[in-house]
């Protein structure tokens, strides 16, 4: 399970030349033809910051091409003579500047100042005469706190001119390079009827809203239902949303969830028939891999990576994955400039794996982070032998049903503890409390349960749960009017995470006249209850509430043929 290993027994060339098989035999699944997203830039570009900061940038700028440079400063006005393109300047007061919200991308950048009387003023139509700017060129060195990004949208640039005097060029170039049309890729599908963020007005999962740093991700509400809409324009593949989402609701397609998933399983089985031993699966961004080799870096044999538009794009599922499939370890190579929340994300899936690992008997620390430039902890051989030299292979497209198949194999080849482990906050793993006494089931709570978990009882009056479905997202309890369900998180260690139970169960209640079963018991008291007082239901009516539907229309109409004026006394 844990056991150790006898370093001096590995042989690197044997592994080298199992890596070189996998990549030959395997390629790392891309999307050859994915939808495209197209911005449209004619060059109007917009300065924010200190006048000396600006009119040095301005300057730079002026005659390579662009259609406008509109100067907006924080201190004083700018002097500076027009040369090919329009120039524009404005000073922004103190109270201006803390009014001034920048939203948009690339071609479509909206400058607003927020008025005292509500209204909001564009200075895009005010001082070029347009909707909107194409460019932003941030001068402001947070100065001006004009957008929540951790990460800009395209056409979006920041620079401290006076700290990064040797970045200045790079950057202004990139801002006259700006200018055209432009394609990227749509990296994200959204499945609407698996999500759980919302149901019958109430809100649920907000996983992927917490985890995107790019801002890319809202929640819109609908006439009754809200619902989970994704910018592309925004969206620069950072992939935790993917990652976040515990349902399969959102699906990254650079390459596809479920090819990486079942890739990172044939991977290592073919490794392992060319004799390699101890794999270690390191996860790596594109980028990354590319610095390595450009600076001659070459990892021991027994490294295999798995190159990712970035590290979001895979989380602890993915990482659990190798390791139920026979990698010895995982590991998360980190880089500069990570977003602070892409860093908190990671740390949290950490979290989780490390829990789960521990829950099921194993050593948390065959999953581990990377530091940047830690070669040692890279290259290092794996201190712990593979779980499995068994293949791993999924015979369901859902993510939950695929990732319990992970965890059901991690359980074999562990010792669970048969306990409740406590999850991260936010972990989409739990049970559920129902409270008998107060539960009518009226399954309201399972018209609102995004996945399998809770189930109707068929011809009888039940309610089962499931709890390997379960993702915790609330809108059972949030749905329930007796208010008789609330959430157990934690991951439970043990079978009965995998067996369906009953959470409550009454006798049918028989309709009166045809002997129907239609309700509960508990359910035709509750309501008897609840229209006791009702005109409607006085004296003999309230023994309607006792038939089924079909029985109940038919008294009705006997007594109208018997009183026709009855309903008028009412």
């Amino acid at each position: 399970m844990n056991q150790r290993i006898q370093l001096a027994s590995i042989d690197d060339q044997r592994n080298v030349a199992a890596r070189e098989a996998v990549r030959r035999r395997i390629s790392w699944p891309v999307n050859l033809t994915p939808a495209n997203v197209t911005y449209h830039s004619r060059g109007h570009v917009l300065l924010l910051g200190s006048a000396p900061s600006v009119t040095q940038a301005a300057r730079v700028l002026q005659g390579r091409g662009l259609a406008s440079l509109t100067m907006l400063t924080t201190d004083e006005a700018v002097d500076l003579p027009a040369a090919s393109e329009p120039l524009i300047a404005q000073v922004l007061s103190a109270h201006q500047q803390s009014q001034l919200n920048i939203a948009g991308h690339l071609g479509g950048f909206r400058a607003t100042l927020s008025q005292d009387d509500g209204d909001s003023l564009n200075l895009a139509q005010a001082l070029i005469e347009r909707d909107v700017f194409d460019v932003v060129l941030d001068l402001s060195e947070g100065a001006l706190n004009v957008a929540s990004w951790e990460l800009p949208p395209p056409g979006y640039l920041r620079l401290a001119w006076e700290r990064q005097e040797a970045e200045r060029a790079d950057v202004l170039e990139s801002v006259t390079e700006l200018v055209g049309e432009f394609d990227k890729p749509r990296y994200f599908q959204v499945n609407t009827d698996l999500c759980a963020h919302s149901s019958s007005g109430n809100v649920g999962c907000t996983r992927c809203l917490d985890v995107c740093p790019a801002d890319a991700i809202s929640s819109i509400q609908g006439r009754i239902e809200s619902r989970i809409e994704i910018d592309p324009f925004l969206c620069q593949g950072v992939g935790s949303c993917t990652s976040a989402c515990p349902t399969g609701a959102i699906e990254f397609r650079l390459p596809e969830t479920r090819r990486q998933q079942d890739t990172l399983a044939t991977w290592l089985a073919a490794y392992r028939e060319a004799s390699g031993e101890v794999p270690v699966l390191r996860f790596i961004t594109h980028d990354s891999l590319e610095a390595e080799r450009a600076a001659g870096i070459t990892t021991p044999g027994h490294i295999i990576d798995a190159p990712l538009e970035e590290l979001g794009a895979a989380g602890h599922d993915q990482w659990l994955t190798a390791l139920a499939s026979g990698a010895s370890e995982v590991r998360i190579q980190l880089h500069d400039g990570m977003p602070p929340r892409l860093s908190a994300f990671l740390e949290h899936q950490i979290t989780q794996a490390h829990s789960l690992l521990t829950a099921l008997g194993h050593d948390a620390a065959r999953i581990k982070l990377l530091p940047v430039d830690a070669e040692g902890e890279r290259d290092a051989l794996p201190s712990l032998t593979p779980l499995t030299e068994s293949p791993l292979s999924f015979n369901e497209p859902n993510k939950r049903a695929r990732l319990n198949v992970v965890l059901a194999r991690l359980a074999e080849l562990g010792a669970p503890s048969g306990e409740r482990h406590a999850m991260p906050q936010g972990a989409a793993y739990g049970g559920i409390n129902v409270d008998s006494a107060a539960c009518t089931l009226c399954h309201a709570c399972v018209s609102n349960c995004p996945t399998p978990a809770l189930k109707s009882g068929g011809n009888t009056p039940a309610l089962s749960f499931l709890e390997a479905d379960c993702v915790q997202c609330g809108l059972c309890e949030q749905a329930c009017p007796e208010d008789a369900i609330t959430l157990e998180p934690g991951f439970l260690a043990a079978p009965a995470r995998e067996t369906r139970h009953i959470c409550h169960e009454e006798a049918a209640f028989e309709c009166i006249s045809c002997g129907k079963p239609f309700a509960t018991a508990s359910t035709v008291a509750t309501i008897k209850a609840k229209l006791a007082n009702h005109p409607y239901f006085a004296g003999d009516a309230m023994t309607r509430l006792e038939m089924c539907e079909d029985c109940r229309v038919k008294d009705v109409w006997k007594t109208m043929a018997r009183d026709p004026e009855a309903q008028l006394k009412v």
